[in-house]
């Protein structure tokens, strides 16, 4: 049994939650998932390390309310317990060696980009941080992406707040601008990293896209996240779930 130590609600639908798990804590790195059962009869599902802190011995997750395994969770308060919580699973994250990057984060998916930005900043490395939401009201992390980022860069759809656009034309302006990239990781709607890809392609900038949006069970067993990657096939919750954005045949996704 592992225990709520901290819940908050990022918007109507968001919801983080620290949880007491002191040896996941201690392994967890960017990029890396958990599976988790709310009760003994519960559906395990797979929710990306949206952080951790090692000294306290917990684990952040960040999960939208979609189903009845997320609404479950959400009825879950500080003190109560959560049935399974196992992990770290999936590979790191790359980050070693790297002097400039740029994380571009969409909607929910910015609760996985934010480690990744974090781990980059620690390392020394200049991180420039694009995140997009549809409105205002669905903000979250904008001052955690802040303390983290040389330069941060907020999007909305419909220009509620930030500046109005998708993340793909900021990240061409800042292409265009001279900014010279190590890498560009993308995290958000399979859609949105398809067209970051897109972007880049053109220049050569290695293009890192997570694909924990297709997972469903998190072993490998059900096979419902199987992608091809440079004419493999692979599982994002096995071999990922980062891949090389410009491998990856998005047209099996869509």
């Amino acid at each position: 049994m592992y225990k709520i130590v901290k819940k908050k609600s990022l918007n109507p639908t968001v919801t983080l939650m620290e949880i007491d798990a002191p040896l996941i804590a201690k392994k967890a790195e960017p990029g890396q998932f958990i599976i988790l059962r709310v009760d003994e009869n519960g559906e395990r599902i797979p929710l990306t390390v949206a952080g951790y802190d090692r000294e306290a011995g917990t684990v952040r997750i960040i999960f939208q309310i979609v189903g009845a395994t997320t609404e479950k969770l959400n009825h879950l308060n500080e003190g109560d317990y959560i049935h399974d919580f196992v992990g770290p699973l999936g590979v790191p994250t790359h980050t070693d060696g790297l002097k400039k990057v740029c994380v571009v984060g969409g909607g929910v998916g910015c609760a996985i980009a934010l480690p990744v930005a974090e781990k980059l900043h620690e390392i020394g490395c200049e991180v420039h941080s694009i995140v997009g939401f549809r409105n205002k009201d669905l903000v979250i992390l904008e001052d955690e992406f802040k303390a983290c980022s040389d330069k941060f860069i907020l999007m909305t759809d419909d220009g509620s707040y930030g500046e109005k656009g998708f993340v793909t034309n900021k990240l061409q302006s800042l292409i265009d601008a001279g900014n010279k990239y190590d890498l560009v990781v993308a995290i958000g709607p399979v859609p949105m990293m398809k067209f970051v890809c897109e972007v880049t392609r053109p220049y050569g900038i290695k293009t890192l896209v997570s694909l924990n949006p297709i997972m469903i069970d998190g072993t490998g067993m059900c096979g419902g996240c199987r992608v091809n990657v440079g004419g493999e096939i692979k599982f994002a919750c096995v071999d990922g779930p980062d891949f090389d954005g410009h491998l990856v045949n998005f047209a099996d996704e869509a």
